[in-house]
């Protein structure tokens, strides 16, 4: 079977219904056609576009399914472990059919009824694959990453420092623990910034806009909150990291530069029992 043109397998696409047979649904795929069992979708016609989860069965025959996996080829995720055969553990990534994570890739035996972080990978016949030797997996530079890039990470470890982060499914990063949500957990989805490329080659990463960006976002949050809290919140200078976390969203660095710009701009003052709403906040001063 000629490749050349063939969707990356192991992956969701948006394939256009090329004819509806006795078989049952047949897709386009770039110049090949793929099989979609028609109980996924009976009331499909001929030229209608389905996203489907592309994939090839033992006999190297393009199928798809409007299933969805918990992960893509390339992606990482939390994945249960259903069962565990000679060759390794059977994990539940959404499909039909369990992903094998073969014990050579697994830096301690998986047991059935845990979940563990691996990342979705192929073969050379396409077939997929769970790894869960995470430090090979992922890339050790970031050559397309700069200070303040929006970007999405996962949960890897918890550590003392914080925890370690998987970056847009390719790079590790640390977010610091008084940024951490109080729930965390491993396998758990965030969505922040890049924060610091730092001269020993790691990367930090923050839930929030970095630099004054970010600053000005913890004023309006912080403005919000007094409003909301009719016009007074119990945070200060001594206020615990966990506490502001909690309360705010944002580390205790960034409520202490927010709450001096505010207080230098008179629209807070500082108490020993927290901050106080002084004047009413109109919309351009929250723009401030």
């Amino acid at each position: 079977m000629d490749n050349s043109n063939q969707p990356e397998l192991c992956r969701l696409h948006t394939l256009k219904v090329a004819r509806i047979d006795t078989r049952g649904i047949w897709l386009e795929a770039g110049g090949h056609l793929a099989h979609l069992p028609r109980r996924e979708a009976r009331e499909v016609t001929p030229g209608e576009q389905l996203e489907v989860f592309l994939y090839q069965d033992v006999a190297g025959e393009l199928q798809a399914t409007c299933r969805q996996p918990l992960a893509e080829a390339g992606e990482f995720a939390l994945l249960r472990v259903q069962s565990v055969g000679p060759h390794g553990a059977f994990l539940d990534w959404g499909l039909g059919k369990d992903l094998l994570a073969p014990f050579s890739l697994q830096p301690e035996r998986m047991q059935v009824g845990r979940s563990y972080l691996v990342l979705v990978e192929l073969d050379p016949q396409g077939r997929p694959f769970a790894n869960a030797r995470i430090d090979d997996c992922l890339d050790p530079e970031w050559p397309d990453l700069r200070e303040g890039d929006p970007v999405d990470f996962l949960i890897w470890q918890l550590t003392d420092l914080g925890a370690k982060v998987i970056v847009n499914h390719r790079y590790l990063a640390l977010l610091y623990r008084d940024e951490l949500p109080a729930s965390a957990a491993t396998g758990m989805q965030l969505s922040g910034y890049v924060k610091r490329l730092r001269d020993d080659g790691k990367l930090d990463v923050t839930l929030r806009k970095v630099g004054a960006e970010g600053v000005a976002d913890a004023r309006q949050v912080i403005l919000n909150a007094l409003e909301k809290q009719g016009g007074s919140l119990p945070l200060h200078d001594q206020s615990s990291p966990a506490a502001i976390q909690q309360a705010l969203g944002m580390s205790k660095k960034t409520f202490k530069k927010a709450v001096g710009g505010l207080y230098k701009d008179g629209l807070v003052t500082l108490t020993t029992d927290g901050v106080r709403l002084k004047v009413k906040v109109s919309g351009s001063d929250r723009k401030k």
